[in-house]
């Protein structure tokens, strides 16, 4: 709870009235390893923060999994069409080590922002947040390699690369893990030549 306070107060300032009421709002709940946490097809109704552990958004095309990102503590999930528009999500998440989430009902949203419209921040920051992944995600694979990529994860989220099973790093990538374990050599060659 305390590292979610902390986050949101980066956003807005809230009083100890409005965290008490935030914290009597949400829940928390705990996955094991492997565990899905949302699937497609249904519609989402709530926003996930992760303070423990590390999960995976991955999408079902022609029934392989490609994943799309990794959400580690600290951040938020939503699938944010699905939230926002009350249609079927066509993202998954699954929790890649045993993970802690706290959740926020949109029900519970809702009556927040009545008693505290400030608080409406915690939806615009998920989706927000959701929105400049996706962003950042597309950007990568239209202006760089798969090893400019992986040598941004290094850089940016290089815990990663030792948390997450390597089929998934590479499928992030787009490439098959053949192909990821190639780049690790090079990259490897090259800083050690």
């Amino acid at each position: 709870m305390e590292q979610l306070l902390k986050q949101l107060q980066t956003y807005t300032s809230l009083t100890s009235s409005e965290q008490k009421t935030l914290e009597q709002a949400i829940f928390k709940r705990t996955y094991a390893k492997g565990e899905m946490i949302f699937t497609e097809g249904k519609i989402s109704d709530e926003i996930y923060f992760v303070t423990k552990g590390c999960v995976r958004l991955f999408y079902n095309v022609d029934g392989n999994d490609k994943t799309a990102f990794f959400y580690t503590e600290g951040q938020f999930i939503c699938a944010g069409e699905s939230y926002t528009y009350n249609v079927p999500a066509i993202e998954n998440y699954q929790a890649l080590e045993n993970s802690e989430i706290y959740i926020f009902t949109k029900a519970n949203i809702e009556k927040l922002i009545d008693v505290f419209p400030k608080l409406e921040i915690i939806a615009r920051v998920a989706t927000e947040n959701e929105l400049i992944t996706y962003q950042k995600v597309l950007a990568s694979f239209i202006t760089k390699s798969a090893e400019e990529r992986y040598q941004d994860l290094l850089k940016t989220k290089g815990d990663l690369v030792q948390r997450v099973p390597q089929q998934y790093i590479a499928s992030f990538l787009g490439v098959s893990p053949e192909t990821l374990s190639r780049i690790k050599a090079r990259i490897y060659r090259r800083e050690h030549s």
